[in-house]
C-alpha cells in the first residue's frame, strides 16, 4: 500500500510505502502536550519507506522540545505537522501523522494512546530505532 499524506495546504507531503498491505495500522495519540494540543496521532512502519516531498521549504519550521532529539515539521502556511524526525546514529528516522492521510480507510486504524513519560533518553533513541521508519528521504 502506497500512503500518500500532506499538510493541508500541500507545501510538506509524504509518500509511506507500506508492504504487505497492512491488514491494521496503528494509532497512537501521543500524551504529550504538544501532541495532545496539536491532535498528534502516530504511526509507523520499520519495514516501510517514507519519500517525503517539500514544495517551499521556507513555508517548513523544524519544532524540538525536551529532550530535543526529534523534530516536528510544521507547515508555517497552513500550520499541520505531518511528520516526525529524528537522527539517531547518522540515520534519520520517521513517524508520520494518520491525521495527515488522503487515501487510508480510517477503518485500517488502530487507535491507541502512547506516553513516553519517565523515558530516558537512551531508551527514548533505542525505541525510534526499533519502531519508526528507517527508510526517509526528502526531496
Amino acid at each position: 500500500m502506497l500512503i500518500a499524506g500532506s499538510c493541508h495546504c500541500g507545501n510538506l507531503s509524504f509518500t509511506l510505502d507500506w508492504s504487505p498491505d497492512p491488514e491494521e495500522i496503528p494509532a497512537r495519540a501521543c500524551t504529550c502536550t504538544f501532541c495532545s494540543k496539536h491532535g498528534g496521532v502516530w504511526t509507523s512502519y520499520p519495514a516501510g519507506s517514507l519519500s517525503v516531498r517539500v514544495k517551499d521549504p521556507t513555508l517548513v519550521s523544524r519544532y524540538a522540545f525536551d529532550t530535543e532529539t526529534a523534530d516536528f515539521h510544521i507547515c508555517t502556511q497552513c500550520g499541520v505537522v505531518p511528520l516526525v524526525t529524528s537522527a539517531i546514529d547518522g540515520k534519520l528516522y520517521a513517524v508520520v501523522n494518520v491525521n495527515t492521510f488522503e487515501n487510508v480507510d480510517r477503518a485500517l486504524l488502530k487507535h491507541a494512546s502512547s506516553t513516553v513519560e519517565g523515558e530516558n533518553t537512551d531508551d527514548r533513541l533505542a525505541r525510534r530505532k526499533r519502531n519508526w521508519i528507517g527508510s526517509v528521504t526528502f526531496t
